[in-house]
This record gives structure tokens, C-alpha cells and sequence, in this order.
């Protein structure tokens, strides 16, 4: 049994490693939204066993295993989410880093100056880096992503014919990126065709499909990484 640690009340980080689980099809425990899993959780970040500086983390096979993509290179060799080859291992992981880099400049579109302030207190910096966020980070590596489905000729998902955990990841970065700037992103589909496609094509995967519409899914909200300030959201 995999038992992952995660916030109970966001989908932040930990959603990736929920949807990878979820789509593999295994069984899992959400500690922290059990009856005393918050203490379990802190308990477990503060143990002498390979602690994890902060969730998610997963435990299973005796091992506790922290920052989200570690934690899906590990699940997608043992349950069919990454290549067979190391090369294409590799790969899948570039990818997945490169997803972790925007989703922290999602969180800073918000959150410029520190965490430990709340939005309101850095509201007119907010604004400037949301502003550079939209106009210039998410255009560049949106052609990134787009060009690994467009070549060498368009493919359904980023490896090819084959889901990997990348694909999960991209599309929950997207459907974050919506909420947090609908208006931002109102002609994204028709700019980034292939991304498009490969969201609803995940979103539609049977097991993917019917985690988003169950109470197992929390949605967006505004504690969490993807946040709709309506004043960042270029109109």
C-alpha cells in the first residue's frame, strides 16, 4: 500500500502524484485527509527516516520518497508511466522538471516576494510579475511543449502514441493555468492546438476521467498554487 502526504485541503504538488496514481490504477492512502493524518504527516517530516523537507512525499517499500518529480520517476518505472530505456526515462524527467519550473512561476505570479507574506501584502508586485508572466514565460514555454508534439510530426501525447507522467502533469499545469487566468488564456486552445488536444485527450482517459469528477478531486481554490486574482488576469 503507497501512502502519500500532502496538504489535505489543496490540490497544489501533490495533485501530479495523484493523478500519476490514479491513472496507474493504485491503491493509495491520503494520509493527511484521514482522521489524524496531519499529525502523522508532520510526525513524518521531522523522522530521522530520509525526512522530506516538505510534502508531498510518498512512503512504500520501506522507503519515503519526497519532491514531486522524484516521486514520479519512481512511480513511472514500477507502474507504466516512463520508458523501459534510461534515455527515455531521462527524458520524460526533463520534461517533468521543466513542467515543475513554470508551476513555480505560476506560484510567484502571485507570490513575488516571499511566501511567508500574504498576497495582499505584495499586490503591486504581483501585478508586474503576473503581467511578465503572461506576456513572455508562458508564451515561451508553451511553444516549448507544443513544439515536442508538433516534431518530428504530431503526436498524441509527448512520447508519441504512449501516456507517460509528463502528459498528467501537463495537463493538470494547464487546467491550473485556466483557472488562475481565464481571460489570459481564453485563445490558448486555438494558439497551441496540440496542447489542447493532448489535455482533453488526458482528461478523457477513463481513470483520469472519473478521479475529476469525484469528491476525491478538490478543486482550485485560492490557498493553493494556481490562484485567480481577477487584477492579474489580463483582460
Amino acid at each position: 500500500m503507497i501512502e502519500l502526504f500532502y496538504w489535505p485541503t489543496i490540490q497544489g504538488r501533490g495533485e501530479f502524484v495523484r493523478l500519476a496514481l490514479e491513472e496507474a490504477g493504485v491503491e493509495y492512502v491520503d494520509v493527511a485527509r484521514k482522521p489524524g493524518g496531519m499529525a502523522r504527516m508532520i510526525a513524518a517530516m521531522d523522522g530521522a527516516d530520509h525526512p522530506s523537507y516538505a510534502p508531498p512525499f510518498l512512503k512504500a517499500d520501506g522507503m519515503t520518497i519526497g519532491q514531486t518529480a522524484n516521486i514520479l520517476f519512481w512511480l513511472g518505472q514500477r507502474h507504466g508511466l516512463a520508458p523501459q530505456d534510461e534515455q527515455g526515462r531521462l527524458w520524460v524527467n526533463q520534461i517533468q522538471l521543466t513542467i515543475a519550473d513554470m508551476v513555480a512561476e505560476a506560484h510567484d505570479s502571485h507570490h513575488p516576494v516571499a511566501t511567508s507574506l500574504y498576497y495582499e501584502d505584495q499586490r503591486p508586485e504581483a501585478k508586474r510579475r503576473a503581467a511578465d508572466f503572461l506576456e513572455t514565460r508562458i508564451p515561451k514555454f508553451f511553444d516549448w511543449f507544443e513544439g515536442i508534439l508538433a516534431r518530428p510530426q504530431p503526436k498524441d501525447y509527448l512520447l508519441g502514441a504512449t501516456l507517460t507522467y509528463a502528459d498528467l502533469s501537463l495537463f493538470q499545469l494547464m487546467e491550473g493555468l485556466r483557472y488562475a487566468f481565464p481571460h489570459a488564456l481564453a485563445h490558448a486552445d486555438a494558439n497551441y492546438p496540440l496542447l489542447a488536444a493532448l489535455r482533453d485527450r488526458v482528461a478523457a482517459r477513463p481513470r483520469v476521467a472519473a478521479y475529476l469528477a469525484s469528491d476525491r478531486r478538490l478543486p482550485f481554490n485560492e490557498e493553493g498554487i494556481f490562484r485567480h486574482y481577477p487584477e492579474l488576469d489580463r483582460q
